[in-house]
C-alpha cells in the first residue's frame, strides 16, 4: 500500500475531516511517529514525573529554537515593560519549560480518559456556564492561548455533551490529523478557522463554542486593539457574532498548579451587557479578562507567537530581522 500523498491526504481531510494514521508510513513521517511512540510511553508515567521531562524539554527548546526564543523575548518586553533584562530571562525560561510541559498536555488531552482528567481538574463556576446553556441560546466558552487549557477543558467537556471548537489545520498533514483527534476529544464539531457562517449556525442551534480571539488578526473585522497597553491588530468579530446568534459569552481560564499536581478551570459569570455598540470597546473589555489571567501565570502564556505583527504605520515591525 502506498503512503498518501499530499494532495490526496488534503483532499481526504478536506473531505472527511480525518484520514487514516496508517496511510502516513513513508519515511519522511518515521521521526514524529518515534516521537508519537514515546510521548504515548512517557505518557504512563506519574503526573509530576511527566511534568518533570516537559520542563526538561523546555529547556532543550529555548536553545534549539532562537527564531521562537527572540519573538517570546520581544513579546514579553513589550508587555512587562517594568521587568529588567534578568527578569525577562527568568521569565523566558519558564515559559519554554511550560511549553515543553504543554507537550505532554495535549497528549493527555488526547489519551486521558474523562475520570483521569476530572482527578486532576478542579473546576469553579460551573453553574455560570450551567446557566448560560439553560437559556437555549448558544454559548461562547472564552479563553484564551494559556498552555493548560486543552487538558483542563476534559474535565469540561462531559458537562457540555455537544461542544464545537475553533481549529486551525496545520501545513504538516499528519501532525494536523493528530491535533484534528486530539481536538475532537474536546469536541463533537470542529470549526475551521475563518468558517464564520459555520459557527453562526452551530450557535443559532443551541451548541456552546470554544473561542480564543487572541492572535494577530488583520483581515475583516479586525481592529488595533491595545493588548497589554501595547496596540495589537485583533479580532473584533465577537461583537457582531454575538449581536446576529444572541449567543452568551461566558469566560473560563485554566492554569497549572504551582506544584505541577493537576490544573484548576475557572469559569466567569456570562459577559452582562455584552455586545455593545463599540465593538473596540467590547474586544478591549476581553482583553483585559486575558490580561488578569496572564499577570496571574505569564509563563503559561502563548508568548512565541507574532502578536504585534502587522500593525499599521507609525508603528514599527517589532519582528523584523527575525
Amino acid at each position: 500500500m502506498n503512503a498518501i500523498p499530499e494532495t490526496d491526504a488534503k483532499a481526504a481531510a478536506g473531505q472527511e475531516g480525518q484520514v487514516a494514521l496508517y496511510r502516513f508510513w513513508h519515511p519522511r513521517y518515521w521521526g514524529i511517529w518515534l516521537g508519537i511512540t514515546a510521548l504515548r510511553l512517557l505518557t504512563l508515567l506519574p503526573h509530576r514525573a511527566q511534568m518533570t521531562c516537559g520542563r526538561l524539554i523546555g529547556r532543550l527548546l529555548l536553545r534549539i529554537l532562537p527564531k521562537r526564543r527572540e519573538i517570546a523575548r520581544i513579546n514579553l518586553r513589550l508587555c512587562f515593560p517594568d521587568h529588567n533584562d534578568v527578569e525577562i530571562d527568568a521569565l523566558l525560561r519558564r515559559n519554554f519549560e511550560s511549553m515543553g510541559m504543554n507537550l505532554f498536555e495535549l497528549a493527555l488531552s488526547w489519551w486521558l480518559s474523562d475520570e483521569d482528567a476530572a482527578k486532576l481538574t478542579t473546576v469553579e463556576g460551573s453553574e455560570h456556564l450551567e446557566a448560560a446553556i439553560a437559556t437555549g441560546k448558544g454559548v461562547i466558552i472564552l479563553s484564551g492561548h494559556f498552555a493548560a487549557t486543552e487538558i483542563a477543558g476534559r474535565a469540561l467537556k462531559p458537562r457540555l455533551g455537544e461542544v464545537a471548537s475553533m481549529y486551525r489545520p496545520l501545513r504538516n498533514l499528519f501532525v494536523d490529523q493528530i491535533i484534528w483527534r486530539c481536538r475532537h476529544r474536546l469536541a463533537t464539531d470542529l470549526i475551521r478557522k475563518g468558517s464564520v457562517r459555520q459557527m453562526i449556525r452551530l450557535l443559532k442551534r443551541g451548541m456552546p463554542i470554544w473561542y480564543a480571539q487572541d492572535q494577530a488578526y488583520d483581515r475583516k473585522y479586525s481592529a488595533l486593539v491595545p493588548f497589554c497597553d501595547e496596540p495589537a491588530m485583533t479580532n473584533v468579530a465577537l461583537t457582531p457574532i454575538t449581536r446576529m446568534t444572541g449567543a452568551k459569552v461566558v469566560p473560563y481560564f485554566a492554569r497549572r498548579l504551582a506544584d505541577n499536581s493537576g490544573y484548576h478551570l475557572k469559569i466567569l459569570p456570562a459577559l452582562d451587557n455584552f455586545p455593545t455598540d463599540d465593538e473596540v470597546a467590547d474586544t478591549l473589555r476581553i482583553n483585559r479578562l486575558l490580561e488578569e489571567h496572564i499577570r496571574l501565570v505569564p509563563e503559561q502564556y502563548y508568548w512565541i507567537h507574532r502578536r504585534f505583527k502587522n500593525r499599521p504605520a507609525p508603528y514599527a515591525d517589532p519582528y523584523a530581522g527575525i
